[in-house]
């Protein structure tokens, strides 16, 4: 009796493994949450401050308050996203003040190589407007994606850079990433020096 239940017993194994093993098991790869992306609509930044920009309705402006701030320093906040594009303005005294503003922001962007796969420059340039300037889109797991300067290159200097507040990984927060590099191309497009 009991070698007819052990029989039975490892009949019922051996047969529930070959049926388990027929099909094709592949391991999912990890999923990440949908993320819904509002439509594209801007507001104008008008305030005191010596430029005017349009930005996105869905982010909100907040003032520096750090004890170390200068007028005019600001963030444009993502609350959805968990970033925020910091904003310092400068007022240009001379030559010499423009071309450490330019190098310094030179040196920012490229603090970012030791994490970054590929950092790319663009120029630009909307002489209509006498606004000028480089946005460094950095690829890779760095701090900051997307950085840039304007200038009028005689009384003006803007610069901004984008930072999410959590650990940089690219693969998860790229379309987010994207959709708000959209944002600020639209703001240097539309910024103008007052």
């Amino acid at each position: 009796m009991i070698n007819s239940i052990y029989r039975s017993f490892i009949f019922l194994l051996l047969t529930g493994l070959a049926v388990s093993c027929a099909n094709d098991y592949a391991p999912k790869p990890r999923g990440y949450f949908r993320i819904k992306l509002p439509p594209k609509q801007y507001n104008i930044y008008n305030g005191a401050c010596s430029f005017a920009f349009e930005y996105p309705k869905y982010a909100k402006i907040e003032i520096d308050t750090a004890p170390n701030a200068k007028p005019c320093w600001m963030d444009i906040v993502f609350p959805t996203f968990n970033a925020r594009l910091h904003l310092s303005y400068y007022k240009i005294t001379s030559e010499t003040a423009l071309n450490a503003l330019v190098e310094d922001a030179h040196t920012f962007a490229f603090k970012h190589t030791v994490k970054a796969t590929a950092i790319d420059e663009a120029l630009i340039s909307m002489p209509d407007h006498h606004m000028y300037g480089i946005l460094y889109s950095i690829q890779g797991n760095s701090a900051s994606s997307s950085q840039f300067f304007l200038t009028d290159s005689s009384r003006n200097y803007l610069r901004g850079a984008l930072y999410f507040n959590e650990k940089p990984q690219t693969d998860s927060i790229q379309p987010v990433l994207d959709f708000l590099k959209e944002d600020i191309y639209a703001m240097i497009k539309s910024a103008r020096w007052k």
